[in-house]
């Protein structure tokens, strides 16, 4: 190396720069892939992908093999530099080739090959898995002894190599992945992503229509009054009982009711004949479970009952789709129609409305761990029915309510501090 000429360990050098910068940008283009864009990658049949995908799954190995190429070509551009300087400018030029290298390394070699890769990691590392792969096979047996020594070192501080992050995301994490999203995700599909991961965290007491609104047919009612009210009707499936909702014999629907036309006297009997059996679900089954459950039971609607097995609701298969695509019967973007928005900028509220609903409509945060509707939040707060109207504040909510009748708040005027 000393008789070799200055033009020579000059381009040397210079060509040992771009290794290191080529191992320096691999290791971070690597170690920066988006590991689920790399799988789709992979399963799709992109060659560089599947490479990549090879090498990173032993990860021990891929960081190995690149830092002894780094490390051997730093120390080879080292050696050379000193070689340089010293027939340059003698033994005072040791000091100035140290200086010089760590500033090109630093530069060239370091902070701009690994921020490219960072920004740009594909780039770096599909093509840098032709050279890696084959590399890997050639220093194995190098590699393999540092990885050994390595993970002994791990070891000792009671860490083990072999136990990984793993690539799994919590819901959370997925739920910030969906949000960060931007416009690789329409916002209409974005909703219905985030839908669809609340449907653990709401049960179907939830959703469910309440007792007080279930429109259903008393059998022992005349048969006149049955039939004009399925005439009338306005759902497929009518719940069918006897006196009282409690006493459910089930549910009839309109596709049924359509065969007995051509009787020439329908009876009771005949429309319990038609009826199916009643379908029970406890208050605190979560959607995405009661969504399985009717899919398992090829069923669309069930009663819902608190723990002392009284009926308290009904929940449907069209009121969980809604809860991840929006309501059917309206735009995704009007407000509920139990919400009236007034000139000064308050809200007259149905004091049946859902809170969940109400905040989602008017983007609120009303508190939700407690009841379900307006009318028990107001009544809870105020540990009474109240008998005329009172105002009240909840969080920063200010309510009024406006009409009370039958025990309960029928409507509630509402605006934010």
């Amino acid at each position: 190396m000393n008789e070799a000429p200055i033009g020579i360990l000059l381009g040397v050098l210079v060509f040992l720069l771009f290794l290191s910068a080529f191992f320096s940008g691999s290791e971070t283009g690597m170690m920066a892939l988006n590991r689920y864009r790399l799988r789709h990658q992979a399963r799709s049949g992109h060659k560089g992908a599947i490479r990549t995908s090879e090498l990173l799954e032993r990860p021990d190995r891929l960081i190995g093999v690149i830092l002894i190429g780094n490390n051997f070509v730093n120390n080879l551009s080292a050696a050379i530099s000193t070689v340089i300087a010293i027939r340059l400018w003698g033994d005072g030029g040791i000091a100035a080739a140290t200086f010089l290298l760590t500033l090109a390394v630093l530069i060239f070699s370091e902070v701009t090959p690994k921020t490219l890769a960072a920004l740009h990691p594909e780039r770096f590392a599909f093509p840098s898995s032709m050279i890696l792969k084959p590399l890997l096979k050639l220093l194995y047996p190098l590699v393999w002894v540092a990885n050994t020594l390595s993970n002994g070192l791990l070891r000792m501080m009671r860490v083990n190599p072999d136990e990984g992050s793993g690539d799994q995301l919590s819901q959370e994490e997925l739920r910030t992945v969906v949000n960060e999203a931007g416009s690789l995700i329409p916002t209409r599909h974005k909703g219905m992503l985030l839908n669809i991961l609340d449907l653990e965290n709401v049960t179907v007491d939830d959703i469910m229509i309440p007792r007080n609104e279930i429109v259903g047919i008393d059998i022992e009612e005349s048969i006149d009054d049955i039939l004009d009210h399925l005439r009338t009707a306005q759902h497929t499936r009518i719940p069918v009982y006897k006196g009282d909702i409690n006493n459910t014999l089930g549910i009839l629907h309109m596709r049924n009711v359509a065969k007995l036309i051509n009787l020439e006297e329908i009876t009771r009997a005949d429309l319990l004949n038609e009826t199916s059996e009643p379908y029970f679900v406890p208050e605190v089954t979560p959607l995405h479970t009661q969504m399985v459950n009717f899919q398992k039971n090829k069923l669309r609607s069930a009663f819902v009952v608190d723990e002392y097995g009284d009926i308290i609701g009904l929940v449907t298969l069209e009121d969980i789709l809604e809860e991840i695509v929006g309501d059917f019967t309206t735009d995704v973007d009007d407000i509920s129609q139990d919400i009236t928005p007034q000139k000064d900028g308050t809200y007259i509220i149905d004091g049946s409305a859902s809170i969940r609903e109400t905040n989602k409509s008017l983007d609120w945060e009303l508190p939700i761990d407690g009841p379900k509707t307006l009318n028990g939040l107001i009544t809870e707060y105020l540990e009474e029915i109240p008998e005329s109207s009172v105002c009240l504040c909840v969080n920063t909510y200010h309510m009024e309510v406006l009409q009370i009748r039958d025990n309960m708040v029928k409507t509630v005027k509402v605006w934010t501090a």
